[in-house]
């Protein structure tokens, strides 16, 4: 009997039991081996639902995992980490000892994207956010291709260590098969032959063997660094974050809310992005951003129903504007009536004052000239069709937050007019908005048919709403004549519903200037240039 071991020499019988405590102890060292993880990011299954739903519904997520997956096994459990690294709040990385050895790579890789000195930045544009998650993957996929790349020699040694590894295992199962076979063949003492008890052994011997190299090669694995995947990593993060913070801002300059962005589809706000990004809307994205901010600016500084400059009293039925001495009255019931009837005939006695003047209540019309010069370039080199979109846009937000209706009427010559209605109690379509901003007609220049339209409009209005006061802006470069009979007319149809007209004209100063014809239609009348100091074109947001 071999006492260190407590079973009998080679050759000899052995009891079972013996064999089995030395087969077990070492079976079950072999079975508290941690298990190993394919994905380096730790993830919930709502995690894993964000990044199948997206994925699904990203044809270029779909078509990177295939490019990479072509020469790098595991690609994709890389893009998946990618992914979850960005989306979720507060990414953890799994310990590199828990990482199946074939997904280290990966490990290492997500790991340095982690660590980049961009990545805060890109978080905060992508977390909770699958699209914009989804964006920076695509973005860094030319980066992940060159570590991937990169990687091979790490990946080597990876891959020896997984077979190592496995091979490990085919051992450990080799002890479980010699013990079955020892079992099977014990006798009624429980006594095994010397061969069967020999093949456990030696079973054991090169289990212990084989998890040795294990151990030893996965060791060495978690030693290789990839050399240049940081430097890699970071210029991936930064060019991510550059492309997440300008489409973040390209949305906000369009008025696209980010609510507004978590309900769309992803199919749609890909289409939208595109949309934005190209041409002419992607140009004018700074200049409709300055718009609105100047627009939100002034509404935030605005005093509804201000009174001026008191110069007086006079007559009327504004009951916010009521001297004392009349509301005396009320305090009297033998006065009452007369109060009442004063009121009826708008004989009250009210403060007068000087001051801006109040702002609307009708729809506001932007009548946009579209004529082939709105095409040359206006202050800054910015074209004159782009200075005149932007006004109207922030028209638009002006609009909607007073609860008025706003048309966009898009003109050149007296034959090409389009109209384009946001009515106050609907949201805005931003895709019309988008058409009404892309819309351009060329050709010559009309004044009566767009102010005609917008007239016309006014007068649906107060016909089918009783509303006045509403407010056309005419954004032209163009100095064009009107008939008398068409002037007359129109002054009759404006002192009816009240309207006022605003000027703006574009890169050309006769335009504007005093005896123009422009002049002599608009109450209020400025250069496009005004709006290059926001506090020379602030009156215009405020009183509209």
């Amino acid at each position: 009997m071999d006492e260190g071991t407590g079973v009998d020499a080679a050759g000899a019988a052995s009891p079972l039991g013996a064999l089995a405590d030395l087969a077990g102890s070492w079976l079950a060292r072999s079975a508290a081996t941690p298990e190993r993880h394919t994905g380096a990011v730790a993830a919930d299954r709502f995690d894993r639902i964000a990044w199948r739903d997206t994925y699904e519904q990203a044809p270029a997520l779909r078509e990177l995992a295939a490019e990479l997956g072509e020469r790098h096994p595991h690609a994709d459990d890389l893009l998946t980490d990618a992914f979850l690294a960005a989306y979720k709040a507060a990414p953890r990385l799994r310990e590199p000892t828990g990482m199946a050895p074939s997904r280290l790579v990966n490990h290492r890789i997500v790991t340095a994207l982690l660590e980049s000195p961009d990545f805060a930045e890109l978080h905060r544009e992508t977390v909770g956010d699958p699209y914009a998650a989804a964006m920076a993957v695509l973005a860094q996929g030319t980066a992940l291709r060159r570590m991937l790349d990169d990687s091979r020699p790490a990946r080597d040694g990876d891959e020896r260590a997984a077979l190592a590894g496995r091979d490990a295992e085919a051992a450990a199962d080799a002890v479980a098969e010699a013990l079955r076979q020892a079992a099977d063949g014990a006798d009624e003492e429980g006594r095994v032959p010397g061969p069967a008890a020999d093949a456990v052994r030696r079973a054991v011997e090169d289990a212990e063997d084989a998890a040795r190299r294990a151990a030893s090669d996965a060791a060495r694995s978690l030693a290789v660094a990839v050399p240049g995947v940081r430097a890699a990593a970071s210029g991936a993060v930064a060019k991510s974050a550059a492309a997440a913070r300008e489409e973040a801002a390209l949305m906000r300059a369009w008025g696209v809310g980010s609510g507004e962005l978590e309900r769309m589809p992803f199919g749609e706000r890909a289409r939208l992005a595109e949309r934005l990004r190209a041409g002419r809307l992607a140009e004018w994205a700074e200049l409709i951003g300055r718009f609105r901010q100047m627009a939100a600016g002034e509404r935030a500084r605005k005093v509804e129903n201000a009174t001026g400059e008191l110069i007086g009293v006079t007559l009327g039925d504004d009951l916010s504007r009521v001297i004392p001495s009349e509301l005396a009255n009320l305090g009297l019931p033998e006065l009452r009536a007369v109060f009442a009837a004063r009121y009826a005939a708008g004989e009250l006695m009210l403060y007068d004052s000087q001051g801006e003047q109040a702002t609307g209540r009708g729809a506001v019309i932007a009548c946009v000239d579209t004529s082939h010069s709105m095409y040359e370039a206006g202050p800054g080199g910015i074209t004159r069709e782009a200075w005149a979109k932007a006004c109207a846009l922030a028209l638009l937000d002006q609009a909607r937050h007073g609860g008025r209706d706003f048309v966009g009427i898009v003109f050149s010559a007296a034959d090409k007019l389009r109209v384009f209605r946001f009515p106050a109690d609907a949201p805005a379509d931003l895709t019309r908005t988008l058409d009404f901003a892309e819309t351009f007609l060329g050709g010559g220049t009309s004044y009566q048919r767009p102010l005609s339209a917008a007239g016309e409009l006014l007068e649906a209005e107060f016909n089918d709403a009783a509303r006045t006061r509403g407010d056309i802006v005419m954004l032209t470069d163009d100095d064009c004549g009107v008939t008398e009979a068409w002037m007359r007319d129109w002054n009759v149809a404006k002192r009816r519903l009240g309207f006022r007209v605003f000027g703006v004209g574009i890169g050309a100063p006769r335009v504007a200037a005093a005896g123009s014809v422009l002049a002599a239609l608009c109450d209020n009348l400025r250069c496009v240039e005004d709006f290059t100091d926001v506090h020379a074109a602030a009156d215009l947001f405020r009183v509209i």
